[in-house]
């Protein structure tokens, strides 16, 4: 009976072991993910904002009706991150494509290439804004010199014209953007059984026809997976544009996050940049799902 209860014990004491080593894991997330959406939900809910301390109290889903109904900055700044979005993560997909499959090949200085393509990848988002910034800079920037070949006005700002700073601020982050998709695809293409190549090859299939019927079937879930993130992070991009255009001009490159930003941090109405926040976070996750299910993401090839 002695042994047979401390067999009891023992047992009892190796199941809660799995709990325990978990235990910090859970608590980081209840410390960093999950009480911070709480009090985004609470707060969203909430008229709160410093300069109006008198109107503070329970505001139900005023917040939210106000932003579908009363708010059209908040549509404008979301038809412009839908568009961003689609832009950039398209360009910035096939241009990483074509690097991948380019550096793939076997050429001299293949090496010096790849490291070249892969490069503004470790650059921060700050510092690339800061490299861009001088290289539009109107007197000192590639402007004057494309104004010296006849291709520009000088004293062109492309940051500042609203018919050019859209083409301006996607060429910036396109620069940072690209390695992404190289560097995944690029380990995906390693991946690629040869004889697959060969096989076809042999059966006389060219080298499109090797491409749609082996490259891109072997990289759909690399290509899934990796537009999702993307597009996720263009989604939330506030790094490069606040600091490149700080959304203008006239609020015509202000996405969500900006305004969120502007709303909470700047205006200090912590209840609508709340709510402003949840909206961002529905779509954002209604996307991700339809988008993962459309695309069967995982499913047998």
């Amino acid at each position: 009976m002695v042994a047979l209860g401390e067999r009891k014990r023992r047992r009892r004491r190796d199941s809660r072991t799995p709990y325990l080593l978990i235990a910090p894991a859970v608590l980081a997330m209840l410390a960093f993910l999950v009480y911070p959406v709480a009090s985004v939900v609470h707060y969203s809910l909430q008229h709160r904002q410093l300069s109006k301390p008198w109107l503070d109290g329970f505001a139900g889903l005023d917040n939210f009706a106000r932003m579908l109904t009363d708010d059209p900055l908040f549509w404008q700044s979301l038809g412009f991150t839908a568009k961003w979005v689609f832009v950039e993560v398209g360009l910035q997909f096939v241009l990483g494509l074509a690097l991948a499959l380019i550096v793939n090949e076997t050429f001299v200085g293949r090496a010096v290439a790849r490291a070249l393509v892969f490069s503004p990848w470790a650059v921060s988002g700050v510092l690339t804004t800061g490299i861009w910034v001088l290289l539009y800079n109107p007197t000192t920037g590639l402007s004057r010199y494309l104004a010296d070949l006849g291709l520009m006005e000088y004293g062109a700002a492309p940051l500042a014209d609203p018919a050019t700073v859209f083409s301006a601020a996607v060429l910036a982050e396109l620069w940072r953007g690209v390695p992404f998709f190289a560097i995944l695809l690029l380990a995906d293409l390693q991946g690629v059984p040869k004889d697959l190549y060969e096989a076809a090859s042999v059966d006389g299939a060219g080298r499109l026809r090797r491409f749609a019927h082996i490259t891109l079937p072997h990289l759909r879930d690399t290509i899934i997976l990796a537009t999702l993130l993307r597009a996720v992070w263009e989604f939330n991009n506030v790094d490069l544009l606040y600091t490149l255009t700080g959304g203008g001009p006239a609020h015509q490159t202000t996405t969500l996050p900006l305004y969120v930003a502007a709303t909470a941090a700047q205006s200090h109405d912590f209840g609508y940049g709340s709510a402003l926040t949840m909206a961002g976070f529905v779509i954002l996750t209604f996307f991700s799902i339809l988008y993962l299910r459309l695309g069967r993401y995982g499913a047998q090839r």
